[in-house]
């Protein structure tokens, strides 16, 4: 069965409402963060055998053992950073580099690394394409965030760590926040929110989550 070009424009539209109801449903209430969801077709970052599956609230496997995260979480994990548009912002965890093309809607300037050369040379291909040309992408070990680029109005952890890392916490400004996955396995993860007082941080959990886990060094690949 064939479809016409004007049917299949409905039907990706009907999906892409579909998708932000999902979005409002978890509790991603933030209209900035909606509409830069809604601007960023999820699709540009999902290849292969998943790309049908690209409008579901689920994580998908990409390159290097790593997954795009289920877009729900990438909604609620931006919206708690109360992104200004004047913000730097570092990610650490690039993957697919869909979270930081939502971050780039948002912020003044997004920087971003992952410790896979190949997802940040496919990612950054996904950018120019896109023409995001406030994203600077680097390969490096993330647990050190990019001491030469900050501080940081805000830092965005795409994968999980034991505690929140120090030298992460070191390049946050003053009355910053850093959100990030934190846990001891797999399986037991919460999602917390950092903001750095003048003195010490406050701590807020938001929710349960799992993600890979945060390693130190550069992949093989």
């Amino acid at each position: 069965m064939s479809f016409s070009a004007s049917e299949e424009e409905e039907a990706l539209a009907e999906r892409k409402m579909r998708f932000l109801f999902a979005l409002r449903s978890k509790g991603v209430t933030d209209t900035r963060v909606l509409t830069a969801m809604e601007r960023v077709d999820r699709g540009n970052f999902i290849k292969g055998l998943f790309a049908d599956r690209t409008y579901e609230d689920m994580p998908l496997p990409i390159a290097c053992g790593q997954t795009i995260s289920q877009p729900s979480v990438v909604g609620l994990m931006t919206q708690a950073l109360n992104l200004q548009p004047r913000d730097t912002v570092l990610e650490v965890g690039t993957g697919s580099g869909y979270q930081a093309a939502i971050l780039a809607q948002l912020a003044r300037r997004v920087y971003t690394v992952d410790r896979h050369r190949r997802l940040v040379r496919e990612a950054n291909e996904v950018f120019l394409r896109l023409s995001l040309s406030n994203i600077t992408a680097f390969v490096a070990d993330g647990s050190f965030g990019l001491p030469d680029q900050g501080p940081f109005d805000k830092i965005l952890v795409t994968a999980a760590a034991e505690d929140p890392p120090g030298p992460l916490l070191a390049q946050l400004k003053i009355g910053g926040i850093m959100v990030v996955p934190v846990g001891q396995s797999d399986a037991v993860q919460t999602l917390i929110k950092v903001t750095r007082l003048e003195k010490g941080f406050d701590y807020e959990e938001l929710r349960p989550v799992r993600f890979v886990p945060l390693l130190e060094g550069l992949g093989l690949d």
